[in-house]
């Protein structure tokens, strides 16, 4: 039977837009237990269009999704691949979870978006069972299975792969090696990893970190528990909140019955003598690096303090000061500039980007044209070369490296070098009597609170090597120390000619 004009546009509408389709053809049940149009709530909403942008712009989707638990990303998921199966010839979807319990669940999700899907876009199933949905006509099919034998997912070519709790997975670097093997690297296939944070170290935080750093073809994906409506506690009459609530509302810009709820869960958590608040952050973050808490490891910086910073907007005074901390190996190549009180203008630069003097040199000397600070401070232990050859070939004399090892200022108080740039940094921003502005960025928030310490025989502070910081915690506080090194001296403004025509001055006697 043809179709009509109406009809055919209706059909392509909801071929073309998953946001259209999900509430027309897709059910869900709710947390009440009813069966309901699927409506794509806050969090939802916000992941599609980062990967449809993802999508539009590279023609595939690799993406890392962190978030709080029951925000909804699998339901997403799970909808959006059976969506793109039922619309399409040859198209398979295997997702890949935990536990087997959470397999089950998944799997029946799929089931009720396909019975409850309207007859008129609902495909013939030719095979279906526990494990799978096979549309015989489009030879397209949907499949799932659990984390725990370490061949599953090898056996067919995937178009679509759906990881769920990555964090949680055992053999998590072997089931990716193996299943990115059957996924074609071409146009229309997508790759969702998503978890809730679990530690750092494992598996999905390497990822995370590569992601948020740029160093993969993955995007990174938060999601904070508030965006959920839910995650709401009516409030009694008597209810007030602490100085350290107060701070939270402003900052994250929650309302009062956010803070009750996210107050009552802490308690529920904190059950068997675990620390309610910290298990709060790992499973309900507010932010990325909260998320990836360093949680029974002292650190220089607090987080409290960083997310202050973040928020705060402060008009940069005095002189400009340029922390360039070069990259070896694996790590990002990092920048941050700081004036007065205002730390800002934070980059980083993957490896393609990086490997040649040329490179290096040429975006140091863009970061000097651009802002045309007074100084220019770089880790000698990557960038000697680069310091020689911006002062040897260039005539930029407004540049110094600076060796982490060496002596410090203040070494009463400091073991090294690294240790003074680091604990002066510390003190800037932790200091509440002083408003500070850093980048509102999460990847700049990790790195700066990676900075696990202790205190030698002559109670010196000391900074765990980087080295060790990367083996410790996963990844390399790049950013962080770029940002410490603009702590590296004492410095005075300079006139601000041209850079070739800068001439270094030694009298540093005003912190900037």
């Amino acid at each position: 039977m043809s179709l009509s004009k109406k009809e055919k546009d209706i059909r392509q509408r909801l071929k073309d837009d998953y946001e259209h389709y999900a509430s027309k053809c897709l059910f869900i049940r709710s947390k009440s237990g009813k069966t309901i149009p699927f409506i794509l709530n806050k969090s939802q909403t916000y992941i599609h269009q980062q990967l449809e942008n993802q999508l539009e712009q590279t023609g595939k989707i690799r993406a890392l999704i962190l978030k709080g638990r029951q925000q909804g990303c699998s339901t997403y998921t799970e909808g959006r691949f059976y969506w793109k199966v039922t619309h399409n010839k040859g198209v398979r979807a295997f997702i890949l979870t935990h536990e087997q319990q959470a397999t089950d669940n998944l799997f029946d999700m799929v089931d009720r978006y396909h019975q409850n899907c309207p007859a008129l876009v609902r495909p013939t199933t030719s095979t279906a069972s526990s494990k799978g949905l096979s549309f015989g006509e489009l030879d397209s099919g949907y499949k799932v299975g659990t984390a725990g034998t370490k061949g599953v997912g090898r056996s067919s070519t995937i178009q679509l792969f759906h990881g769920s709790e990555v964090a949680f997975w055992p053999h998590a670097e072997t089931h990716a090696v193996g299943i990115m093997q059957a996924i074609p690297d071409g146009d229309g296939t997508e790759v969702i990893l998503e978890s809730t944070a679990n530690g750092l170290g494992n598996f999905f935080h390497d990822q995370w970190k590569k992601a948020e750093a740029g160093l993969s073809e993955y995007i990174a994906i938060f999601v904070p528990w508030f965006w959920q409506d839910e995650y709401r506690a009516e409030l009694p009459d008597d209810f007030e909140l602490t100085s350290e609530e107060v701070e939270l509302k402003d900052l994250h810009k929650i309302s009062d019955a956010q803070i009750l709820w996210r107050r009552k869960k802490i308690i529920e958590l904190s059950a068997g003598g675990v620390n309610g608040e910290t298990q709060f952050k790992q499973e309900y973050p507010m932010t990325s690096a909260e998320a990836f808490q360093m949680s029974g490891i002292d650190t220089l910086i607090r987080p409290d303090a960083v997310m202050r910073a973040r928020k705060n907007k402060v008009k940069g005074v005095g002189p400009k000061i340029l922390g360039v901390d070069p990259s070896h190996g694996g790590d990002r190549f990092a920048t941050v500039l700081r004036q007065g009180r205002k730390m800002h203008q934070q980059k980083t630069f993957v490896r393609d980007q990086v490997d040649t003097l040329q490179k290096r040199v040429a975006i140091v000397l863009n970061e000097i044209e651009d802002h045309n600070p007074d100084i220019v401070f770089v880790d000698s232990g990557f960038g000697a070369d680069i310091v020689d050859y911006l002062k040897g070939n260039l005539g930029i004399r407004n540049v110094r490296a600076v060796a982490f090892g060496s002596s410090p200022q203040d070494a009463r108080k400091y073991k090294n070098k690294r240790a003074e740039m680091w604990g002066r940094m510390a003190e800037w921003i932790n200091d509440e009597n002083e408003i500070t502005q850093v980048p509102d960025d999460d990847a700049f928030h990790a790195d700066v609170c990676a900075c696990p310490y202790s205190t030698d025989l002559d109670n010196r502070i000391t900074i765990l090597p980087k080295d060790k910081i990367k083996k410790e915690l996963g990844f390399s506080p790049d950013l962080g120390d770029a940002a410490a090194l603009t702590f590296a001296d004492k410095v005075r403004s300079l006139d601000h000619a041209p850079p070739q025509a800068v001439q270094m001055k030694t009298d540093f006697n005003v912190f900037g």
